[in-house]
């Protein structure tokens, strides 16, 4: 298959033009950076899904010019599409052990108080007013944090299911494409927390979120770290590959010229490392096996005692991570400016 053909392919798909049985399900091996256009080399070989076990063997392709890092080979929508479907987005998991505790977490003043202390990559801290748009809000449980927060908070996802609950609690919620998103006015804020590098086009989402804000509105980002410490430590293990779903791999470098390229200003960067992720690696590196699904990672004892652990134990590290730009998670704030 030609680039031109997926590219059109792709297009087609997210516009709901083409449906899912009827797009092709080749995976087709990027060449070239799909920001500049410049051809790639291998950065790491040999990874696998250390979630869900989903077959497959990936590697992650470095830019010689931008620097930006992405997933090969990267499924075709199609694909894609039904692996969300089958295991990533919410599909109506209630009135389990994990899914009781993390609603009880996240609604408690306990869970206030530790992202003040462990850091907060999903802005559930911020306090503001105005129309807030969280792109990917699943369930709608973050839409709640920031109506609490003061915003009228609206949300777009795609998942049904997910979207259904959100809407019984209340919220507006697109279910379409971002590109068809037509909002009865402008949005103050539009959140993409731990979204972007999801996104086959992360340029085209960003061109997306800029047409929706009013000037001088903000984009709110959250990613992994291309350069974060635990890359190296963990290798293969690290959770933040996150193949087959994590198509592009940022760094402060490249999510800046990147944010600049889509018409945002005033850009500030700042990197956390959330103590769940580090624990979520330490899982991982210990039980995670090719083809099978961890689910050491929804344990709620083992996950609640590692967290408590990483964040008691290795403060030290994770400070110096963050001061020195290699913390696990950026936290990117940009300004929409006409």
């Amino acid at each position: 298959m030609s680039e031109l053909q997926f590219t059109t392919d792709v297009v087609e798909y997210l516009a709901g033009n083409i449906p899912a049985a009827e797009t092709r399900s080749a995976i087709v091996e990027p060449s070239d950076c799909m920001l500049c256009r410049e051809l790639t080399e291998t950065s790491i070989a040999g990874l696998f899904d250390t979630r869900f076990g989903i077959e497959g063997s990936f590697e992650v392709r470095h830019c010689r010019q931008c620097g930006l890092e992405q997933l090969s080979p990267v499924p075709s929508p199609a694909e894609l599409k039904n692996l969300y479907e089958r295991y990533y987005n919410f599909s109506g998991e209630r009135d389990t052990l994990y899914t009781t505790l993390r609603e009880w977490f996240f609604s408690s003043f306990l869970y206030r108080l530790w992202i003040r202390l462990d850091g907060d990559i999903s802005f559930h801290a911020r306090p503001g007013s105005g129309r807030l748009l969280d792109i990917g809000c699943n369930e709608g449980r973050t839409l709640k944090n920031y109506a609490r927060n003061g915003f009228h908070a609206e949300g777009t996802e795609l998942n049904d299911t997910a979207a259904a609950v959100a809407r019984a609690a209340g919220f507006t919620v697109f279910t379409g494409q971002l590109e068809d998103l037509t909002p009865a006015a402008p949005y103050d804020v539009a959140v993409l927390s731990n979204v972007l590098e999801h996104a086959l086009d992360p340029k085209a989402m960003l061109l997306s979120v800029g047409r929706l804000l009013k000037n001088e509105g903000q984009v709110w980002i959250s990613c992994p770290n291309s350069q974060s410490w635990l890359r190296p430590v963990f290798g293969r293990w690290w959770i933040n590959w996150h193949v087959p779903f994590h198509v592009t791999h940022f760094s402060s470098f490249t999510l800046q010229r990147l944010l600049e390229d889509s018409g945002f200003q005033k850009i500030e960067i700042r990197q956390i490392t959330p103590a769940l992720w580090v624990a979520s690696s330490i899982i991982s590196r210990l039980f995670a096996r090719k083809g099978r699904p961890t689910r050491q990672l929804r344990n709620p004892l083992l996950i609640f005692g590692l967290v408590l652990a990483c964040r008691g134990l290795l403060f030290p590290l994770l400070y110096w991570g963050n001061r020195t730009g290699r913390g696990d998670c950026l936290v990117a704030v940009g300004t929409r400016t006409e």
